[in-house]
C-alpha cells in the first residue's frame, strides 16, 4: 500500500466527490477511481458507498478514515524529524506566550534565539493560557510560556523563573524615591490595573484579599501595554512585574513588604511530543537567560 492511496483515500472522504476529489489532487477521476479501487481491494472491504448523490464512508470507511489521519500526523512528524538540520541551519519554532511576558521576557530572548539560529523561523503568539495548553495539545506549537498552575494532565512543565510584582509608578510619583513600601500602603492608591481576563488580574486580588488591602481601582485595560501608557501618563499607580520598568527610564518598581507578590514562570510543552532541535534550543536559552546573573549572551556582544 502505497501514502498516494491514502492521500486519495483522505481526499475523497473530505469532498465526497470522486470528481472534487481528483481536481483537487490534479489526477483524472478514472486514475483516482482506479486507486480507490486498488485500495479497497487490499482491504477487503468497500470504503464508500456510491450508492447517492454523494459519496460518503461507509462505518469501515468511517474506521480507517480515523486511523489513516493519525497515520499521517505521525509522517508529517517524521517528516519534520528529518528536515530538522542539527546545526538548525532551517527548521521552525512556534512559540505561545501569555501576555505578560511580551513586555520583558520575549523580545530579549528572541534577540538571542535569532542571532544564533538566524535561519529557524520563528512564529510568537499571544494568548490566555487555557488556550495555550488546548493548542499545545493540537500540537499547533511546540512550546509555551505561562504560569506554574497547569490544568491539562497532558501538559509537563518546566519551572523558568519566579517573576515579583511591584508596584509600579512614573517617576514624579510621590512614591517614586521609596525602594520599599509597606503593602498597607495600597488602600491608599488610586490604580490602573489589568481586566479581569488576565491571570495576572486574578493573582493581584487573591493576594490583596488575602492581605486584607484594598486599592481604589480606577481603570481597567485589556492589553499591558495600555496599562503602562496609563501610569506613564497619569498620577495612577499599578501592579507589574518589576522587571517591565528595566528599560523604561520614566517607571520606577517599588518592592512590597513584608509579603512579596510572586508567582511562577514556566515552559510548557505536550506530554510525549516529539522535541524538534529549535525547541530544545529555545529552551535552553530560556533557562540561561532567566538564571539570575542573565548569563546568557549574543553573540555579537
Amino acid at each position: 500500500m502505497l501514502l498516494r492511496h491514502i492521500n486519495y483515500f483522505l481526499a475523497v472522504a473530505e469532498y465526497r466527490s470522486f470528481t472534487r476529489a481528483a481536481t483537487s489532487l490534479y489526477v483524472s477521476q478514472p486514475a483516482l477511481s482506479q486507486q480507490i479501487k486498488q485500495l479497497e481491494e487490499q482491504l477487503g472491504c468497500q470504503l464508500f458507498d456510491r450508492s447517492g448523490r454523494s459519496v460518503r464512508l461507509t462505518d469501515a470507511g468511517e474506521m480507517y478514515a480515523r486511523y489513516a489521519r493519525n497515520a499521517l500526523q505521525d509522517l508529517q512528524e517524521g517528516k519534520r524529524a528529518i528536515n530538522d538540520v542539527k546545526n538548525l541551519s532551517s527548521g521552525e519554532l512556534r512559540i505561545a506566550i501569555t501576555p505578560t511576558f511580551t513586555t520583558y521576557l520575549i523580545g530579549p530572548l528572541i534577540k538571542v534565539f535569532h542571532e544564533r539560529y538566524p535561519k529557524v523561523t520563528l512564529s510568537v503568539k499571544e494568548m490566555s493560557q487555557e488556550q495555550m495548553e488546548q493548542r499545545l495539545l493540537d500540537d499547533e506549537f511546540d512550546v509555551g510560556i505561562a504560569f506554574e498552575n497547569v490544568h491539562s494532565a497532558d501538559i509537563e512543565s518546566q519551572t523558568l523563573l519566579v517573576e515579583t510584582l511591584a508596584l509600579v509608578v512614573r517617576k514624579d510619583h510621590p512614591l517614586a524615591q521609596e525602594s520599599v513600601v509597606n503593602l498597607q500602603i495600597l488602600n491608599q492608591q488610586s490604580m490602573v490595573l489589568l481586566s479581569n481576563e488576565f491571570a495576572t488580574r486574578e493573582q493581584i486580588e487573591r493576594y490583596c484579599r488575602q492581605h486584607q488591602v484594598q486599592p481604589k481601582v480606577l481603570m481597567e485595560a485589556n492589553s499591558l501595554s495600555a496599562v503602562i501608557e496609563i501610569v506613564r501618563n497619569t498620577q495612577l499607580a499599578t501592579l507589574l512585574p518589576s522587571n517591565i520598568t528595566g528599560e523604561r527610564d520614566e517607571l520606577v518598581a517599588i518592592t512590597l513588604t513584608p509579603s512579596l507578590l510572586q508567582r511562577t514562570a514556566v515552559l510548557l510543552q505536550r506530554k510525549g511530543a516529539y522535541q524538534t532541535a529549535a525547541a530544545k534550543a529555545f529552551i535552553t536559552l530560556a533557562h540561561q537567560h532567566c538564571q539570575p546573573d542573565n548569563s546568557v549572551e549574543s553573540d555579537s556582544e
